[in-house]
């Protein structure tokens, strides 16, 4: 049976080859691509991969988790 799992995930600028990369908030799991899309269908891709050897139990886990992704401000010396 197919489901759908909803999983928090950031995508950044890599700053040192190009490109970008994404990482899921939840579980390590990253990849990579020349566009922001690319870095999305590549983790989406990984994920899936991920996931095929993880037990019922660790996907139910994560389906009911309350993840939050927030901004914070840090101070740095002038």
């Amino acid at each position: 049976m197919e489901r759908t799992l909803h999983l928090a995930v950031t995508v950044t600028p890599d700053l040192e080859v190009g490109g970008f990369v994404a990482r899921a908030v939840d579980v390590e799991v990253a990849s990579q691509g020349e566009t922001r899309q690319e870095a999305l269908d590549a983790l989406t891709e990984a994920l899936e991969l991920y996931f095929e050897d993880e037990s019922e139990d660790a996907v139910e886990r994560l389906s009911t988790g309350t993840t939050t992704v927030a901004e914070i401000d840090i101070r740095l010396p002038a």
